[in-house]
């Protein structure tokens, strides 16, 4: 078992629930967030219900890159090694390119993926003098095909993740090394909270306990929950683009 292990983004939603599911389990945890008053509470919770654990917090805004480098670093010191990082901090895109918001789609990229190429470095430079760890990115169905109007933005973000996971899992094959890419279906979160066309949603408890189960297997590739987005990604990628527009 993994037992070391860094969440970003885990001061809500489906890194809160990692969080919490992992502490379940025994393990130790790196937490950090923007909202360090939610990672105070969550770890004191944490340190009652497994009074044996360590819950180490930090600030983090992952898009100050020297600061995702200083915190994982201290991070892996503090814990001796760093077993599993899983790189879960993001946001969701509200503007359709060419309406003027560049700058939210700009923040949206920068934190999703540019941001993700930080946590990726920050991880593996650990990983590669331990010769061991466990590397998780967080992609999406979403980043199966293009995505319309306000999602084309955090759609291709994380089409471009997955990609990222894919290359890292070429450099490492053969080695101690596990890179995992997951993608995600409708989960509940902030995220997608106000999407009317969520096909498939499923509560953030019986996302999160599929999300765990398939990251402990360590699988190269995963959608979550499997079914129905495994079979679905395949339907996705082999539809012609005609009536895939007139799906979406």
């Amino acid at each position: 078992m993994r037992r070391n292990i860094v969440i970003t983004g885990a001061s809500s939603g489906l890194g809160e629930g990692m969080a919490r599911s992992w502490a379940a389990k025994g393990c130790n945890l790196a937490l950090c967030a923007r909202r360090t008053e939610k990672l105070v509470q969550l770890q004191s919770e944490l340190l009652a219900a497994r009074p044996g654990i360590q819950v180490l917090v930090r600030s983090l805004d992952v898009c100050n890159h020297d600061q995702v480098f200083e915190v994982f670093q201290e991070f892996h010191k503090e814990l001796g090694t760093l077993d599993r990082v899983v790189v879960n901090a993001g946001m969701g895109s509200k503007s359709a390119i060419g309406h003027g918001d560049f700058a939210s789609n700009r923040q949206t990229a920068e934190t999703n993926f540019v941001a993700a190429i930080a946590q990726s470095e920050a991880a593996m430079e650990i990983f590669r003098k331990q010769n061991s760890g466990h590397l998780v990115l967080m992609s999406s169905v979403s980043g199966v095909r293009g995505f319309r109007g306000p999602f084309n933005v955090y759609a291709a973000t994380k089409a471009a993740v997955a990609a990222l996971a894919e290359g890292l899992q070429l450099d490492t094959r053969g080695t101690p090394i596990r890179v995992t890419s997951i993608l995600p279906g409708y989960i509940l979160t902030d995220i997608n909270r106000e999407v009317k066309n969520a096909p498939f949603r499923v509560d953030l408890e019986t996302g999160v306990k599929a999300l765990v189960k398939a990251i402990d297997s360590e699988k190269r590739r995963a959608y979550v929950p499997w079914w129905p987005w495994t079979p679905l990604s395949y339907v996705l990628k082999a539809m012609p683009f005609g009536l895939f527009a007139r799906a979406m």
